[in-house]
């Protein structure tokens, strides 16, 4: 994995960070068209700071949140720098690697771009902010064993021990399995996959790939698959074990199915989306 050191700014390539024992901090955020860090860019970023300037400033917020830290973390990651992306292999192993990335780091930092200042920690002030609908995110709340939220002044607002109650409330997660990401295996696959039935991603294979690490599944990526990428997931996890409770999925109604692209009488004993689950 590669990770920034968190004084220099540069990328550093790792092994294994827990058996090197290189402690690191990892951020959570939401994507931004065309204003991410990529690795190819990160090469230059001096440049970057002009061309991508609000994703730099997750980069060197992350960096100098890392170096407070008691003791101060020399490493962290953010996954918009830290995967070459023009590698296949590379990313498949980041994707299928993510949730023990997550679980493994010192701290986590959730930055939640859209929650002003002004605005509180309570349900209906935190369930509006975007981060609580994406896919990838899922797994970024519920692997680390530390988390600490900001809001879009990089203020810190609490960390996922405090705000537990909230963040079960607004997320469906219960609060044993957000204070103990193992907890989540012990979940029926149907739970499970009702926490991600109303979150988007920006591909359609995407609604699959980020679910393999609650899952504990290894898939090779093939973009481009689109919606089989979920009935993919859907076969490796009936291969792996014997709950039952993943056909507990509901069609949509006529309504909605009339008004959708899988407006079929007929199905087979697979989910179509997540949102099925719900």
């Amino acid at each position: 994995m590669w990770l920034i050191e968190t004084r220099t700014l540069r990328l550093k390539f790792v092994t294994d960070a827990r058996q090197e024992d290189r402690p690191y901090a990892i951020l959570s955020h939401t994507w931004v068209d065309g204003e991410e860090v990529t690795f190819h860019e990160f090469q230059d970023l001096e440049r970057a700071k002009v061309t991508r300037p609000s994703g730099y400033a997750k980069i060197a917020k992350t960096c100098e949140f890392a170096l407070k830290e008691e003791p101060p973390l020399e490493y962290c990651w953010v996954d918009t720098c830290c995967i070459d992306k023009t590698s296949s292999a590379e990313l498949t192993e980041a994707i299928n690697s993510m949730f023990r990335w997550y679980k493994e780091s010192a701290v986590c930092y959730a930055f939640l771009s859209d929650l002003e200042h002004w605005q509180g920690t309570k349900q209906e002030d935190l369930e509006k902010c975007r981060w609580f609908t994406r896919g990838w995110t899922l797994q970024e709340l519920i692997a680390p064993r530390v988390m600490a939220f900001f809001d879009k002044q990089w203020r810190f607002r609490g960390t996922k021990r405090k705000l537990g109650t909230v963040l079960s409330n607004i997320t469906g997660i219960p609060t044993r399995v957000l204070s103990d990401g193992e907890e989540v295996f012990g979940e029926c696959i149907a739970k499970r996959m009702s926490w991600a039935a109303r979150r988007q991603t920006t591909r359609a294979e995407d609604k699959a790939y980020c679910l393999l690490g609650i899952f504990g599944v290894y898939m090779p990526m093939i973009y481009g698959e689109g919606s089989q990428a979920f009935m993919r997931l859907q076969e490796e996890l009936i291969k792996g074990n014997h709950d039952r409770s993943i056909f507990a999925w509901r069609t949509p109604t006529v309504s909605q199915a009339a008004s959708s692209d899988d407006a079929s009488q007929y199905r087979g004993i697979l989910a179509h989306d997540p949102a099925e689950f719900a």
